[in-house]
């Protein structure tokens, strides 16, 4: 397991001028506990499910790309029902055992210290961010900082969210550095011209973000180095 070293963290040429944090799977650790009752739901539903199929198919695209699929698949009665009782249980799910990843706190502690800026873009709708950073009481932390995917045309893996967030940041793309827990947030990020750091402990296999063109990491521990802060 890593830990953060007891040093200041000085800025270095290879420091990014803006950190874009993804949401779900990198600051809040909700990742497991939706995609255990999305695939249970379906599954109970008539669309039999694996909680790795529900990885592959739509973990960081947005709710609505699933939405679309889950109505194409079990028409709209089903897809009304899938929503109403999937909603409820990770509802239930989040107030019960939602927690933070691993080392968040102390990351954005040493970017604060490094004065480097940071926001949030995720697929997620703002009242689902609000709910998820307020329970573990990151919400705060990035007050005005955060974009969903609904502020822009095209969902990940398309580039517009991570562009939107970098213009709305006053940052070039070139200079922002993403991190991501999905293969299709990092396509978003490389298309967006970003470098990408794959968090590589979440349920997506980090070869596969490796692919993705992530340069893969396994706890939070490990981004100051990789960011250039000494």
């Amino acid at each position: 397991m890593g830990t953060f070293r007891d040093v200041r963290h000085e800025p270095s040429d290879r420091t990014p001028a803006l950190v874009v944090f993804d949401c779900d799977g990198v600051l809040v650790d909700t990742e497991v506990l939706q995609v255990a009752v999305e695939a249970e739901v379906l599954t109970d539903l008539g669309w039999p499910m694996e909680r790795e199929e529900v990885v592959r198919r739509w973990m960081g695209r947005t709710a609505a790309a699933q939405a679309a699929d889950i109505r194409e698949q079990l028409g709209d009665d089903g897809a009304r029902r899938y929503e109403e009782l999937s909603r409820r249980q990770i509802h239930e799910a989040f107030d019960r055992d939602l927690v933070e990843i691993e080392g968040v706190s102390v990351l954005l502690d040493v970017l604060e210290e490094a004065r480097i800026p940071m926001c949030v873009a995720s697929s997620g709708s703002h009242e689902r961010m609000r709910r998820t950073l307020g329970i573990t009481g990151l919400g705060a932390r990035f007050d005005g900082r955060i974009f969903s995917a609904l502020e822009v045309e095209h969902g990940k893996p398309a580039p517009d969210l991570f562009l939107h967030a970098a213009s709305r940041m006053g940052v070039e793309p070139q200079r922002c550095v993403v991190l991501e827990d999905s293969v299709y947030g990092v396509q978003a990020g490389v298309a967006a011209g970003m470098r990408v750091l794959g968090y590589g402990s979440g349920l997506a296999d980090a070869d596969a973000l490796r692919e993705a063109g992530a340069d893969v990491f396994t706890h939070m521990s490990d981004v100051p180095a990789l960011i250039g802060l000494g």
